[in-house]
C-alpha cells in the first residue's frame, strides 16, 4: 500500500501555478513552474527568488542540559554561538556517518531550535531521546507545525521591507547566520519580528543556494498569505516562485551538499563540509568529544568527495551505476551530484559568474554542469576526470569551488 505524499500548506497554490510536482522527501512538491528552472535559478543571481521550504522539519530542544546534549550530539561546537546566531553542521552516528544534516538556532543558553530535512524530525527527534543519558529535556518534533519560506536573492532585504514591520531595526546588526524573532508569540524573543499583518515570524539571514537571503519560519495558516504578499510587493524587482529544482541547481553550484545523497551512511569526513567538523588547527583532532568522533580517522579504503565543474552544460545522472575514471581509464568512483549552474562558465581557465566584477563584455554566460564525485583516492584540484553513464560520458574538472563572487556573506549594508 503507497502512502499518500504530505502536502505543505501552499500545494494548492503551486498545483493551480501549473507547478511539475513529485515526491521529495514524502512530499508532494514543486520542482518547477511554468517559467522553468533556468530562469527560476537565474532569478535568485539576478533579483529573487522564493521557495517553499515547509517540506523541512524543526525539533524544539529545551531545558537546563540543552547545550549539554547538543554539544555532544552535534558536530559544531556550540559553546561560542552566541544567542540570536545560527550554525551549520550534521548529527552522526557511533560510526562517524551522517544521519542528517542541520542548523541549530540558539535563542538562549536552555532554549535551541534544530531545522533538519524533510522527514527527519522524527529520526533526529529519537536520536537525541537515545543520548539524553537520564538529562532531563524537553525535546519536541515540530514537524507540520511551522511553514518556511525562503526568499534568496540580492533583492531579498528590498522585498521584504515592504513586507515586515520597523525593517530598518530588524535588518540593523543582522550578519550571516544570525536570526531575530520568533513564530510563536508566547515564547521568549529579545527582538521581536512580525510582518505588517502583525503575524509573528523567525527571520534567519540563511538559506541554502549560495546567495545573499533569508528564511522565513511561520504558522502554516498565515503562510500563504505571506507567500501571495512577496509576490505581490516583490513584482517591481522581477521575484520570481521558485521550485526545488532550482534549488539544486543553485545549491550545487554553491558546493552545498543534499543530505542523503552527497553526505549520507559512510564517514563525515574526507569532504568539502570538514569546516562542519571540530577539528584543532593542526587537524590532528577535534576540539571537543562529540558522537561518533572516535569513527573520524583515516583507514585505509576511505572514501574521498570532490566537487567538480564541467567543460559545457552536458551532464550525467548521479547514483551508483555511474562511473568516474581518471586519466587512466580507471574507474576510481561514481557521481553523486550532477546539475547546471546556469549563472556560471569558464573564461581564461577560470570559473566565472554573472556577478563577477569587471567580466568583458563579449562573454556569455552559458552555464555548465556540476557536483560532487566519491572516488577511492584523494585528487589535486585541477584533475581531470571522466564522467560516465550507460553510454554518455563527460568531461570535468576537479575544483575547490564552483559558482564564485556569491553573495551570502556579503554585509546586508550592500543590499539596502
Amino acid at each position: 500500500m503507497n502512502t499518500p505524499l504530505k502536502q505543505t500548506p501552499l500545494h494548492e497554490w503551486h498545483v493551480t501555478a501549473g507547478a511539475n510536482m513529485a515526491n521529495f522527501g514524502g512530499y508532494d512538491m514543486p520542482l518547477w513552474y511554468e517559467t522553468g528552472v533556468k530562469t527560476e535559478h537565474l532569478a535568485v543571481l539576478t533579483s529573487a527568488g522564493i521557495f517553499d521550504t515547509s517540506h523541512m522539519a524543526c525539533i524544539s530542544v529545551i531545558g537546563d542540559p540543552a547545550f549539554e546534549l547538543l554539544n555532544y550530539c552535534f558536530t559544531r561546537d556550540l559553546g561560542p554561538l552566541k544567542q540570536g546566531r545560527c550554525v551549520y553542521g550534521a548529527f552522526l552516528n557511533a560510526d562517524g556517518h551522517c544521519i542528517d544534516d542541520a542548523i541549530v538556532y540558539k535563542f538562549s543558553d536552555t532554549r535551541f531550535m534544530i531545522c533538519v530535512n524533510a522527514g527527519m524530525g522524527a529520526a533526529i527527534t529519537r536520536h537525541l531521546e537515545e543520548q539524553t543519558s537520564g538529562r532531563t529535556v524537553e525535546i519536541t518534533d515540530l514537524s507540520g507545525k511551522i511553514a518556511k519560506v525562503d526568499i534568496q536573492g540580492f533583492n531579498s532585504a528590498r522585498v521584504l521591507s515592504r513586507v515586515i514591520a520597523s525593517p530598518e531595526k530588524v535588518f540593523n546588526g543582522m550578519p550571516y547566520f544570525s536570526f531575530k524573532g520568533h513564530f510563536d508569540p508566547s515564547q521568549p524573543s529579545a527582538d521581536p519580528v512580525s510582518l505588517n499583518t502583525g503575524t509573528p515570524v523567525l527571520l534567519s539571514r540563511s538559506g541554502y543556494t549560495g546567495e545573499f537571503g533569508f528564511e522565513i519560519f511561520i504558522s502554516p495558516d498565515a503562510v500563504v498569505e505571506l507567500w501571495t504578499t512577496l509576490l505581490t510587493q516583490g513584482k517591481a524587482f522581477g521575484i520570481t516562485a521558485c521550485g526545488l529544482g532550482a534549488r539544486d541547481s543553485l545549491r550545487a553550484g554553491a558546493c552545498l551538499p543534499l543530505s542523503h545523497q552527497d553526505i549520507g551512511d559512510y564517514k563525515f569526513m574526507n569532504h568539502p563540509w570538514e569546516f562542519a567538523l571540530p577539528y584543532t588547527n593542526d587537524k590532528k583532532g577535534f576540539s571537543k568529544a562529540f558522537l561518533g568522533d572516535t569513527a573520524l580517522i583515516a583507514e585505509p579504503g576511505d572514501l574521498f568527495v570532490f566537487p567538480f565543474a564541467g567543460d559545457t552544460l552536458r551532464k550525467v545522472a548521479a547514483g551508483k551505476e555511474t562511473g568516474v575514471y581518471d586519466s587512466n581509464n580507471d574507474r576510481i568512483g561514481h557521481v553523486l551530484t550532477c546539475a547546471t549552474d546556469m549563472g556560471t562558465t569558464w573564461h581564461d581557465n577560470r570559473l566565472v559568474s554573472i556577478a563577477t566584477p569587471d567580466l568583458p563584455d563579449q562573454i556569455r554566460i552559458k552555464g555548465i554542469s556540476c557536483g560532487f564525485v566519491m572516488v577511492n583516492k584523494p585528487l589535486e584540484k585541477g584533475t581531470r576526470l571522466k564522467l560516465t553513464e550507460g553510454k554518455r560520458s563527460i568531461t570535468v574538472t576537479v575544483v575547490s569551488d564552483v559558482r564564485p563572487d556569491r553573495t551570502a556573506r556579503k554585509k546586508l549594508s550592500h543590499f539596502i
